[in-house]
């Protein structure tokens, strides 16, 4: 059974975008309208320096189609910290802001730590213990996006899986020393693909473009996939969104 598929880009707002990606003279307040139809998912990116009222949430919700998904990049006050399991207070306002208003439009939470954090098993468990698995009636994924090799281990891996948490694929060619764990720990996967080009139309070769192509069929396989063009020559991101999603159809 091939599970469904989301991909898309972080965020909607990049001045760039604007005659490239978006029609020229499209307002700025119809771009997530034209991104949410172009793309199946974005990646919400400013959860991660701060949050957003109800009303927000709501809006982004009554504003992109059936069967569109937000991921949501968690807060660094959760992620950002010498002993994670204490961060309580932070999980607390980071999770109370309304995301929950997505409905079934809310994909994964993408937790984001650091290239300095090392993994330490026992203040990594206390972590996933805090992760709850809903909110609202509504259900919450989880994605661990580590980029510290002390986390490439099966002690890791066992982990994730015992709290059913993704661990994020995560590919960018000027680091790589980033792990590039691709690992079923969850019923879905997530990936984040920052390895676009400036010179290429479509950020990436034909060749590059059907080799994701068929690495995301493989993940479909097994559960939902979510991945994202995230960084690398963001200018050319949606158009590899877009070049990903035909390969797919």
């Amino acid at each position: 059974m091939t599970h469904p598929i989301h991909i898309g880009i972080g965020g909607w707002t990049f001045e760039p975008w604007r005659g490239v990606f978006y029609p020229e003279g499209l307002t700025q307040k119809r771009e997530l309208e034209f991104a949410s139809r172009a793309l199946t998912s974005i990646e919400i990116n400013g959860t991660y320096y701060s949050t957003f009222k109800p009303d927000s949430w709501m809006k982004w919700r009554d504003e992109t189609p059936d069967g569109f998904k937000f991921s949501v990049k968690a807060s660094r006050f959760c992620t950002n910290r010498k002993v994670l399991s204490e961060g309580g207070e932070s999980f607390a306002k980071f999770l109370d802001q309304g995301m929950t208003q997505l409905g079934d439009k809310l994909g994964p939470i993408n937790w984001q730590f650091m290239g300095t954090k090392k993994f330490d098993p026992v203040d990594f468990e206390g972590f996933l213990k805090l992760l709850p698995p809903e909110k609202d009636g509504v259900r919450l994924r989880h994605a661990l996006e580590v980029r510290n090799p002390s986390f490439d281990t099966e002690q890791f891996r066992d982990l994730a899986r015992k709290y059913g948490a993704a661990i994020v694929y995560a590919v960018d060619d000027e680091a790589p020393e980033w792990p590039r764990i691709d690992a079923d720990t969850a019923d879905f996967t997530y990936a984040r693909l920052m390895s676009s080009r400036e010179d290429e139309p479509t950020g990436m070769t034909s060749t590059e473009l059907d080799a994701i192509a068929a690495q995301t069929r493989g993940w479909a396989e097994r559960g939902p996939v979510f991945a994202y063009f995230i960084s690398g020559a963001k200018v050319r991101n949606p158009a590899a969104a877009q070049a990903l999603i035909d390969r797919l159809k």
